[in-house]
């Protein structure tokens, strides 16, 4: 089940938790306020899948911003996210299979953690309405505090703060950034979350080992 790896590190948007859509509503909100049109398809897999807030919000902006403007966009962003979250009760909860995969990680002894492209206040949304702590000591979940460029620097401080070698530990992801960053960050064990039936197509890129439909089928 983890490829004789010492360690797992755990996307969590669109990988523990189904969520495309409501990210999707979100942004599009955001960059009807900033360039008055919504995002595209295109734009959606190149520039904001797996790639943190600040980077997005440059990049509809087209410029540089300040910390203060990095500051209302993302928590804008990320208060219209969860409150579509909220809405969908029927769809908030974890994939089928995660909670089982957490126990198995308990029983083998291996350490395991979630690095997120998603800020602070989602975290703590997730955690409360998964009931995480169950599995995951919260203070070394690692999430978007302003500090990292790209997932790369994520994935090798999620591998440092469990203690295992990123070259020793297994990655689940399901965007193409993430699985990128995961294999640059040094993993050359990653698992493709494929929720819509089209994860076959990473089957053949650089560290991927399975592609899945959900935790189920580990």
């Amino acid at each position: 089940m983890f490829y004789d790896c010492k360690g797992v590190i755990f996307d969590f948007n669109g990988t523990l938790f189904i969520d495309h859509d409501k990210h999707t509503l979100a942004w599009g909100k955001i960059s009807q306020v900033i360039r008055g049109y919504d995002v595209t398809p295109d734009e959606l897999v190149s520039h904001i899948n797996g790639v943190p807030n600040n980077r997005i919000i440059e990049y509809m902006m087209g410029r540089p911003c300040s910390a203060k403007e990095l500051t209302y966009y993302s928590l804008l962003k990320e208060e219209y996210y969860r409150d579509f979250c909220r809405a969908d009760k029927a769809a908030l909860h974890l994939l089928a299979g995660a909670e089982e995969t957490f126990e198995a990680l308990q029983q083998q002894g291996i350490p395991f953690t979630i690095a997120s492209a998603s800020i602070k206040p989602n975290i703590d949304f997730f955690v409360e309405s998964f009931n995480l702590a169950k599995w995951f000591d919260p203070n070394k979940i690692v999430y978007d505090d302003g500090t990292y460029a790209n997932k790369i620097k994520m994935f090798q401080h999620a591998a440092q703060v469990i203690g295992v070698p990123i070259e020793d530990c297994l990655i689940y992801e399901d965007s193409p950034s993430g699985i990128r960053n995961g294999y640059e960050a040094g993993c050359r064990h990653i698992v493709v979350i494929d929720s819509f039936g089209k994860g076959q197509r990473y089957i053949d890129k650089s560290g991927v080992v399975k592609v899945i439909r959900d935790f189920t089928e580990l």
